[in-house]
């Protein structure tokens, strides 16, 4: 695709000196492309522009069009649960060598694409912080990162991460506060608390608006629908492509399917996930990435967006359960056009051994799971998953 810039008189010249590109550092909204080799080259050959500076008058006496390439297909990755390790209840639980082993597998991977997602599970706090309280004490587990792991995340090319969760308010507000400012330090965006429901990062041009919600307190709620709508709206009115992230649905192999139903584990809503996910992509949304069940659930396509109701556990180091289908879960890379549409996707199968750290599994676990619970919940959903991980559209003849 190319795209048209009418350049005139004075105008001109402020555009050459303004134009700046912001490439994936965090939540920066407002941007332009990086149009000024281009531009200048075109000028090079240009014989109304000399080595002498021009006069106002000059200036004003000339139009210049410049057809600047755009891409035409933008690609987007998301991940599941990370938790690299955590100093509470005591520092056994960290890895070794500050966890740099834990995603160097797929790095290459993570970092080949236009925009890296995944869903931040506990607080990055070195010490300290007002620990939860549970109603059972068996059931409670609670993740504190030290705050230098934000390295592993920068290293591995994630863009985004997700805030809303069930373990955000593990420390409390000091938590909360100071795993904001990490991320941010770090230079990644980050939505889903109440003190920042949304984010917008800047890649080649392009805008991508995220915003986050649970069932969870002290983060956007997945149960208020209307709230949820208006944030999707007011991202879609600033951004080109939006992106949904929701912590929602019951957990474990017992509930991998999505039933398309109000979901209760342990005596809590944790939302209608395919309700929830259809009305943002009615609301203007392009992709929605959910996690929260520990297991992979099925994808989904809606108006010619992309849904996959669970990534999950994606890297998650100690205290979490990675038997079976707890232990696998895919990397998904989604493609599509300028405007959400989905073009196409690919699958790339993980699992994690022993106390967790994630390798490619050579078994496909995450691709059959997920040809599973696609023939099984949605087949009349017009997508294919071949063996490779392909996600192809199914056109109708």
């Amino acid at each position: 695709m190319k795209k048209l810039f009418i350049l005139s008189g004075l105008a001109a010249g402020l555009f050459f000196q303004g134009c700046k590109t912001v490439q994936k550092t965090g939540p920066s909204v407002q941007s332009q492309p990086d149009t000024t080799e281009k531009v200048d080259s075109v000028l090079a050959q240009t014989p109304l522009v000399s080595d002498t500076l021009l006069d106002t008058k000059d200036i004003e006496d000339f139009t210049l069009e410049v057809w600047i390439e755009e891409k035409d297909t933008l690609s987007i990755i998301g991940v599941g649960d990370m938790m690299l390790g955590t100093n509470f209840p005591n520092e056994g639980y960290l890895p070794p060598n500050e966890g740099r082993a834990l995603l160097a597998d797929v790095h290459r991977i993570l970092q080949n694409a236009d925009i890296t997602f995944g869903n931040l599970e506990g607080v990055m706090l070195d010490s300290g912080g007002t620990q939860k309280t549970c109603q059972n004490p068996d059931l409670c587990y609670l993740f504190r990162s030290p705050e230098r792991y934000i390295q592993r995340f920068v290293e591995a090319g994630f863009d985004m991460v997700s805030l809303a969760n069930n373990h955000a308010g593990d420390f409390g507000n000091e938590g909360r506060n100071r795993t904001m400012r990490v991320v941010e330090e770090a230079g990644i965006a980050h939505a889903g608390q109440l003190a920042q429901p949304t984010c917008v990062v800047t890649h080649e041009g392009v805008r991508y608006g995220m915003v986050a919600f649970s069932p969870n307190s002290g983060t956007v709620s997945i149960h208020d629908i209307e709230n949820a709508k208006r944030l999707v709206q007011q991202l879609d009115s600033i951004s080109d492509i939006i992106i949904v992230s929701f912590h929602g649905g019951a957990e474990g192999s017992k509930f991998q399917h999505v039933k398309r139903t109000s979901e209760m584990f342990y005596g809590e809503n944790r939302g209608n996930v395919y309700e929830f996910a259809h009305a943002m992509i009615d609301a203007g949304a392009d992709i929605i990435f959910g996690h929260g069940p520990h297991v992979t659930r099925s994808i989904d396509l809606y108006k010619d967006r992309f849904i996959i109701y669970s990534l999950g556990n994606f890297c998650t180091y100690a205290r979490f359960n990675l038997r079976g289908e707890n232990g696998i879960a895919p990397i998904i890379k989604v493609y599509t056009d300028r405007e959400g549409k989905f073009l196409k996707g690919h699958i790339t199968p993980i699992i994690q051994y022993g106390e967790g750290g994630v390798s490619i599994d050579a078994n496909n676990g995450a691709i059959k799971t997920l040809q599973k619970l696609l023939k099984e919940d949605f087949p009349e959903v017009p997508l294919d998953i071949d063996e490779g991980g392909n996600i192809t559209y199914i056109h109708a003849e």
